[in-house]
């Protein structure tokens, strides 16, 4: 019994100690909580209403005389005002009007501003009546403004000239500025101080028409309900319109931004006319959205715009616009039309991870030398959408940096152009996908594999030989299955990986056989591209082919006419000798104009072409000539012709050699030397063998033939039959029904 009644005892305490443990916990969450809720901020849905204060006369007289001093600047304060510019409250909006226009306009002071932050302006809202109404011709407005505000009026002259080297100024302060008269309708209105309109609300119109603002203007957050007017407005300062939310029609048509223009964020509810207006800086539209037309016609870009992650819910027009720097589009969606017809762009355009769901036009479209397009992980269905440019130009256009990841985009957009019968376009795209392989192809064979190289290979690339050790202990727990996973390992810094990432590869260890393999395909793949463009250009294929006849037709003709000097001479006359020389430059100055104007490398197509051309004849050139020649019939030809046929014929099946059958010898007669235009015959054999086409059927005798001369006739019918595989299959890629049939599935 005592042992229960100790039991309970303790447990009655022990229950007693757990309740005051409980009641200490709840009161410090309770504390805490309290003091979470004293410190953090309330969410934006529970905070208190902006309180604002109906402006009167009295309060706007009073703003007046006691302006504030913001960063420098001196403004008239009337944020978080009610402003009541209604019809009906008439005899206030006229003196609010009058009383601000009186003080702004004072000339001779430092300029005042105006400061409507977080204020809700009811009624129409006419801000190009508050400016200096001042002509632009220059003699009229030295008087009135400060050595500094006439240099910036100056700035537009400038800007007027310039943009006559693109197209005739429309505006009409341009037009005043570039007279030698001054007229009443060039009057422009001049806000000399900055303005300030940050989450304004405006219920009404907005006007600043014509209006030239000298100082800065920042409209960041401001809410616009009804059109906004800014036709011909200048902005000599930076300007924000950063998170602004345009409810109806924003009308920006001519107008000038001298600084950086910030439309981050932006909403333009209905239509955005930009049309005609002038960048001369940086401007930001990142992340803005367009749910209507965009208009940004003839509008002249002198800096960097920026439309990155932008949104177009309808069609945006580029038309006639002028890009003097880069045009980033990068994560853009274009739910409709985007046009950029005759616009000219002088460095690159940046779609990366672009979304084109309708239409971009490019038809007639201008680039400069270093512009291009670049379009990797640019999200297009060509099942869907389109792509329209100029055939033969707009394919050129397309800039890829790698294959990986960009497959399908290659894909798509040479079936665009294939569905077009732009076959010139989905070629040169061929050609850039087949590039990128080989690029990948060269990297697989020379670049280091971090799942198989040694110590030593890693601490030569590069890595130290922590680093180096630090990988192959990862690699035998599990082999690396990309490069960017070697910035799991402690010892490799973001710096490292950056400088070496570029010669890593990740992949199986290669046994030779599979070196050799890729390396033959490499190989293919190089002769293939710097020959023919991958199949894909005729004229290359052409001008290859012109080099190695006239080639082939001089060698051809060298071992047959000049033979020996002594005793008695065998060479060919000086007219035989300058015929074919320059004949031979001739073929060969216009096969290298084809060349030069279709390869991408020109410089290497020779290269490789003399490789395929030249080491063998030459070694067998010199070979004939060293040995000498010692058989009977030494003053006949090598070279037979069929007597019985003279016309251009297909050869397909012929062999440099005629049969060994006297029925041949008699058909068969040798090239006769002493005729004039003979030296046309080796150009002839030369075409014969190497296309297996001719005028003639020429080959060479069967008797008393050098086996030299034999071995370079057939070393050269040997590669014909290579190129004329190499003709067929270019020609069933730039044929346009033909490539159709053989890429549309």
């Amino acid at each position: 019994m005592n042992k229960i009644c100790f039991q309970r005892r303790d447990t009655q305490r022990l229950n007693a100690e757990v309740r005051k443990v409980s009641l200490r916990s709840f009161a410090l969450s309770l504390a805490i909580l309290c003091v979470c809720l004293f410190l953090l901020p309330l969410p934006a849905a529970a905070q208190t209403p902006l309180e604002r204060t109906p402006l009167t006369l009295e309060l706007l007289q009073e703003r007046l005389r006691t302006p504030t001093v913001r960063e420098g600047n001196l403004a008239v304060d009337l944020r978080q005002m009610v402003i009541d510019l209604r019809p009906e409250n008439g005899s206030f909006r006229d003196a609010f009007y009058q009383l601000l226009r009186k003080e702004l306009q004072k000339t001779g002071v430092k300029p005042l501003g105006l400061d409507l932050s977080n204020s809700l302006v009811q009624g129409d809202f006419v801000g190009s009546d508050l400016g200096l109404r001042t002509p632009l011709y220059a003699q009229a407005i030295a008087p009135i403004f400060t050595a500094t505000e006439q240099e910036q009026l100056e700035r537009l002259r400038l800007v007027c000239l310039q943009s006559l080297a693109i197209a005739l100024p429309n505006s009409k302060d341009c037009r005043s500025l570039l007279a030698t008269e001054s007229h009443t309708s060039s009057d422009i209105s001049v806000f000399r101080g900055a303005l300030t309109l940050v989450q304004t609300r405006f219920n009404g119109q907005v006007q600043f028409r014509n209006t030239f603002f000298l100082q800065s203007v920042d409209v960041q957050g401001a809410t616009f309900i009804q059109p906004t007017n800014w036709t011909e407005t200048r902005f000599s300062r930076p300007v924000s319109f950063s998170a602004a939310n345009f409810r109806q029609l924003s009308n920006f048509q001519g107008s000038i931004f001298f600084d950086k223009a910030n439309f981050k964020q932006a909403t333009f509810q209905e239509t955005a006319d930009f049309q005609g207006a002038i960048f001369v800086n940086n401007s930001n539209f990142n992340q803005a959205k367009f749910k209507q037309l965009a208009r940004f016609s003839n509008v002249q870009w002198q800096g960097n715009a920026d439309f990155s992650n932008v949104r177009f819910f309808n069609q945006a027009q580029f038309t006639k616009a002028n890009f003097n720097q880069v045009l980033s589009l990068a994560e853009a969606t274009f739910e409709q039309a985007v046009i950029f017809r005759e616009t000219q762009f002088d460095q690159a355009v940046n779609l990366q991870g672009a979304n084109i769901l309708n239409q971009a036009d490019f038809s007639d479209a201008k680039f400069a030398q270093a512009a291009f397009l670049d379009v990797s992980g640019l999200t297009f269905n060509s099942n869907q959408a389109k792509i329209l440019g100029n055939p033969g130009q707009i394919g050129k256009m397309f800039y890829i940096p790698t294959l990986q990841g960009n497959q399908n985009i290659l894909r798509n957009l040479g079936q665009n152009f294939r569905q077009q019968q732009q076959v010139a376009d989905a070629n040169q795209l061929e050609y850039t996908k087949q590039r990128l392989r080989l690029i990948e192809l060269s990297r697989q064979l020379v670049a280091t594999n971090i799942n198989s190289a040694n110590l030593a290979s890693l601490v030569h690339l590069g890595f130290s030989l922590t680093q180096a050790k630090a990988i192959k202990q990862q690699r035998q727990i599990q082999a690396f299955r990309n490069r960017s996973e070697l910035l799991i390992l402690a010892d490799i810094d973001l710096e490292t990986y950056t400088q070496l990432s570029d010669r890593l590869i990740v992949s199986q260890p290669l046994s030779l056989g599979g070196w050799l393999v890729k390396a033959s395909g490499w190989l293919t793949l190089s002769v293939l591209l710097l020959l023919s463009g991958y199949g894909t250009s005729f004229w290359l294929v052409f001008g290859v082919g012109g080099i190695a006849i006239a080639y082939f037709g001089l060698l051809f003709w060298l071992v047959d006419r000049y033979r020996r000097l002594r005793p008695l001479p065998i060479i060919p006359t000086s007219y035989e000798t300058i015929c074919i020389l320059v004949s031979f430059s001739f073929l060969t100055f216009f096969s290298l104009l084809a060349i030069f104007r279709n390869s991408e490398q020109p410089w290497l197509t020779l290269g490789c072409l003399l490789i395929i051309i030249f080491p063998i004849p030459i070694t067998l050139l010199c070979r004939l000539y060293q040995q000498g020649r010692y058989h009977k019939l030494m003053d006949i030809s090598y070279f037979t012709e069929d007597g019985t046929l003279r016309q251009l014929r297909l050869l397909i099946g012929r062999l440099p050699v005629i049969p060994r059958n006297p029925t041949f010898r008699e058909r068969y007669m040798p090239l006769l030397w002493n005729r004039r235009w003979n030296w046309l015959n080796y150009y002839d054999f030369s075409l014969n063998n190497l296309v297996k086409l001719g005028f003639n059927d020429i080959r060479l005798r069967d008797e008393h033939l050098p086996g030299i001369i034999a071995a370079l006739a057939w070393y050269q019918w040997s590669l014909g039959l290579l190129y004329i595989t190499l003709v067929l299959w270019t020609l069933s890629r730039t044929i346009p029904g033909l490539n159709l049939l053989i890429y549309l599935k």
